[in-house]
């Protein structure tokens, strides 16, 4: 399977802990770098990565990341990067005609939720999203993150602001090709740029499937407190396995 990954964007939040934010290490291994290996462990065979700001930077390293694990990695430049992240998805358009992984750079989770939301059945132009249901999720941002509500099978409601809610949005979706006209109907529409502007016109539809991610872990990694999360999220899972 192909991930198209979104790494575009400048993190001014994270600018203390480095420059690049795809770059930022959590002990010692670079945000983009533990994305592609647990997409890897989950069965992604080929990437394309969205890079913006500091791109060489960022295409330098996947070269050689590239070559370390035997994996193919593409690089497209997205020079709107300033715009929402619905920029960079369509960025992928004229090389995904298929069903495909969709990740964001600085997300942080297991393989195990990604092969949960990758052996989804996927219906023709429609769109999975793993969705975390435990709303007292430590790691999880209130502020920042995108709050869903699901009923039955499908997703109806999404965004940062919405009141009624009972789930969040993890950041792992498999998408069919349909995601992009959905964000070129979004930008048509109300100039919503963003990503989640063009899930909510397919959740209008009725074509966006929840896959609950259950007690899998993951953390949006966007300020230094997510990052001291994202920490301890590793350590524990360490723990687990050294036990």
């Amino acid at each position: 399977m192909k991930c198209l990954i979104i790494a575009a964007g400048k993190g001014s939040r994270l600018q203390m802990r480095g420059e690049s934010k795809p770059l930022i290490p959590i002990f010692g291994v670079p945000l983009i770098e533990r994305v592609i290996t647990t997409a890897q462990n989950a069965g992604v065979d080929e990437f394309i990565v969205v890079t913006g700001y500091r791109a060489a930077e960022l295409d330098a390293f996947l070269t050689d990341l590239a070559s370390r694990l035997s994996v193919d990695i593409k690089t497209i430049f997205n020079d709107d990067w300033e715009k929402e992240n619905g920029i960079s998805v369509l960025k992928g358009k004229e090389f995904l005609d298929e069903p495909f992984l969709l990740l964001m750079s600085d997300h942080i989770f297991q393989s195990s939720a990604a092969r949960r939301v990758i052996h989804h059945p996927l219906p023709e132009g429609e769109v999975n999203l793993g969705v975390d249901r435990d709303l007292s999720n430590p790691s999880v941002d209130l502020e920042d993150v995108t709050r869903v509500w699901v009923e039955g099978t499908k997703i109806l409601k999404l965004g940062k602001g919405i009141d009624d809610y009972n789930g969040f949005d993890t950041g792992i979706f498999t998408c069919s090709p349909a995601i992009f006209e959905a964000i070129e109907q979004s930008i048509a529409d109300s100039g919503d740029t963003s990503l989640s502007g063009g899930v909510r016109v397919l959740a209008a539809q009725g074509r966006v499937n929840v896959v609950d991610v259950g007690q899998q872990t993951w953390v949006d990694v966007d300020d230094p407190t997510t990052i001291r999360h994202a920490e301890s999220v590793l350590l524990d899972r360490l723990q687990d396995e050294s036990s």
